[in-house]
């Protein structure tokens, strides 16, 4: 069993370029076009690459603190100890960046995660490389193969129009908080704030009993 996740805005509560743009006082235009780019207004990759741009000379330890300082979703670290315990793979793919998403795989174990880099010269913010594009199964295909998973054994979590093609891949697909194109493709929804109740929607998918353990 698989479960795929996006990461901003699922296994994170925050988008972290716009808080990054607040830094240099642009964040209504990198909110703009990340908004295009979420909502599948604008080709994602040219969103990607303007916002980049724009936030270009932001310095290394910036960039380093504000993806530190970003929120876990609320049940994310439990759900993704559920699935973990229970034997699953966990796989994050994210439009986003390994300066954000390390953290993120050490904190909630997971397997592997595809995202994007971005690129600092002299320690000042640059450019980025795109691993990751719009789509984002392509990225997903290469370890669904290597770990010989089903398709139906297969849960996609996603808010975002530039996720789409994950529910290609995928036997259950829950869009988590997400733009109406989503919710429309979606098996099922999650209006709620909080991920564990992707855990009621696996156990009734699958005939499942995964409990939930209380954090301390």
């Amino acid at each position: 069993m698989l479960a795929i996740f996006d990461v901003e805005g699922v296994l994170f509560d925050a988008e972290y370029l716009p808080i990054l743009a607040e830094k240099v006082n642009k964040e209504k235009e990198i909110w703009e076009i990340t908004r295009k780019g979420i909502q599948g207004l604008i080709n994602w990759e040219d969103g990607l690459r303007t916002r980049v741009a724009a936030l270009r000379g932001l310095g290394y330890e910036t960039c380093k603190q504000v993806a530190d300082e970003l929120p876990i979703m609320t049940g994310a670290k439990e759900t993704c100890r559920v699935l973990k315990s229970a034997g699953w793979k966990i796989l994050a793919v994210s439009g986003g960046f390994t300066i954000m998403t390390d953290r993120l795989k050490e904190e909630l174990g997971l397997d592997y995660v595809y995202s994007n880099e971005l690129i600092f010269k002299d320690g000042k913010l640059d450019d980025v490389k795109i691993n990751v594009t719009s789509d984002k199964a392509k990225s997903a295909r290469a370890k669904i193969a290597e770990w010989n998973e089903k398709k139906e054994n297969i849960v996609v979590t996603v808010d975002g129009a530039n996720d789409l093609t994950l529910f290609d891949i995928c036997g259950l697909g829950v869009a988590f908080r997400a733009q109406d194109i989503v919710k429309e493709k979606a098996t099922v929804t999650i209006e709620e704030k909080n991920l564990t109740h992707l855990i009621e929607i696996i156990n009734k998918h699958y005939k499942l009993n995964l409990q939930l353990q209380t954090v301390a």
